[in-house]
């Protein structure tokens, strides 16, 4: 195997899995109340224009990686469909909002962990960076079976949680009571008016995150193009039904007056649910859940950032060590660095007295609204040009965008009133300003790096097959 060649082994069932496993964090069972106590029962459309949004980028992005699956995959994609310039600032955004949260989520994990054994959080902390990390250095397909198994813990608890709260619902479980439809009957569907429902997409708008792990993985499957494909149907089917009906179980049967921010698992509407059922231990019982949601989520990102550095690297957009593989075609260089800086940010976590790390967590709040815009603009300046491509080979594109270019250029819309938004809540305000000074930082970092290296910013790399003229 070459130096610089990732291996394969990944199946769509892995694919699937890792974006589940991304997805659904800790944000599903603590945050979930914030929304509904803000839109009442409305929050379903909230969630429905999240959700959709999600949909419509993963439809994108399996259009774009059904031509040029690639382990950078939208990274590579802006390179390709916008210029160097913007395959350096969505690739190194991605990263370092990547690299803040998996310091957040191991400190959260670890609290818990930590307040079990009566053990200083920094110890089990340490145990999940060294352990996790050398998971991630595991041959890609052994890997992708751990990563399978440990979100399926999560998947699993959802898909109960579901049948459960149907049951209740239905009156199917003695003893059980619970108001169902008179809930909203009685406090109505929008009962906060259409400002409640603003309130809650801006509490959720960014619940999907995570998703886009999926195409950054297909790169490593047996057969990339055609997992890339499936892993998105499937993906973003699964994670609407969950998602969808957890909330919907959720309003059906919790007050929304009732419910907030979750300090603590007792808190969590998930556990307020399951004690209507009678279930012994509920607390105890959704503290491992959250805990097992925030590890399996570090674990699926701490292998994203690896790949989104590997593919910078490769593209002369990071330094070139961490192009490094081994002989099983793992990038351990990228890996490593993944994992110390993960340990650096689970440090200034604990501190908590860092205006670096309180910077690189706000703009990470927004980040995904950037990466998100950029893969918009790459599929709508790459889909004639792929169609181009495509059709010199008598040939059609796998899986394509609905509605072109209207669909785009309505997503495209969607993020920019999302980020409109955002200006009017003081908190989101931050995050989106962060994320800005972040991406003008990295334009000019990118724009000076290309430079240095004879590269002009605004070039576009072919796709394969290709000519160069074609991408003027």
């Amino acid at each position: 195997m070459s130096n610089n060649s990732l291996s394969s082994g990944l199946k769509v069932r892995h694919l699937t899995m890792m974006g589940l496993g991304s997805t659904i964090g800790a944000g599903l069972f603590l945050g979930t109340g914030v929304g509904i106590q803000a839109a009442g029962p409305a929050v379903l459309l909230a969630y429905l224009a999240a959700g959709t949004i999600a949909i419509l980028i993963m439809r994108m992005l399996g259009e774009m990686g059904s031509v040029l699956p690639a382990s950078g995959s939208f990274s590579e994609y802006a390179d390709v469909g916008i210029g160097h310039w913007a395959g350096f600032t969505q690739g190194w955004v991605y990263w370092l909002a990547t690299v803040a949260v998996l310091g957040a989520e191991i400190t959260g994990a670890s609290a818990f962990v930590g307040a079990w054994f009566g053990v200083a959080p920094w110890i089990p902390a340490l145990i999940f960076v060294v352990f996790f990390g050398a998971v991630n250095l595991l041959r890609v397909r052994a890997f992708g079976e751990f990563e399978f198994w440990f979100a399926f813990i999560k998947v699993a608890m959802l898909i109960a949680f579901l049948v459960i709260g149907v049951c209740l619902i239905l009156g199917i479980i003695p003893g059980a009571t619970t108001a169902g439809l008179e809930l909203i009957r009685d406090e109505g569907f929008m009962p906060n008016g259409i400002g409640g429902v603003a309130g809650g997409l801006l509490a959720v708008a960014f619940a999907f995150g995570g998703i886009e792990v999926v195409a950054i993985a297909a790169a490593e499957s047996d057969q990339p193009k055609k997992s890339l494909i499936n892993a998105v149907r499937s993906t973003v089917t699964r994670i609407s039904v969950f998602y969808l009906g957890s909330v919907l179980v959720i309003i059906l049967l919790l007050p929304y007056s009732t419910l907030g921010a979750a300090k603590s698992a007792a808190d969590s509407p998930f556990s307020k649910v399951l004690e209507l059922a009678g279930i012994p231990s509920v607390v105890g019982f959704m503290e491992a859940i959250i805990v097992l949601a925030l590890l399996s989520a570090f674990n699926a990102q701490l292998y994203a950032s690896s790949r989104i550095m590997f593919s910078l690297a490769e593209r002369h957009q990071a330094p070139r060590l961490f192009t490094r593989v081994d002989s099983r075609g793992v990038p351990i260089a990228a890996i490593t660095l993944s994992i110390a800086i993960s340990a650096v940010m689970v440090l200034l976590n604990f501190l908590d007295d860092s205006w670096l790390l309180r910077f690189m967590l706000n703009s990470a709040g927004a980040s995904l609204l950037i990466v998100w815009g950029f893969i918009a603009v790459s599929q709508l300046r790459l889909r004639p040009r792929m169609e181009a491509l495509m059709q010199g080979r008598g040939e059609e594109l796998p899986i394509k965008m609905w509605v072109q270019p209207w669909g785009t250029l309505a997503t495209l819309a969607a993020l920019i009133g999302l980020a409109l938004l955002m200006l009017s809540d003081a908190a989101a305000s931050i995050q989106l300003y962060s994320a800005a000074a972040m991406v003008f930082i990295l334009i000019i970092a990118g724009w000076l790096t290309l430079k240095a290296q004879g590269i002009n910013p605004t070039d576009k790399t072919p796709l394969p097959g290709e000519s160069l003229s074609a991408t003027r």
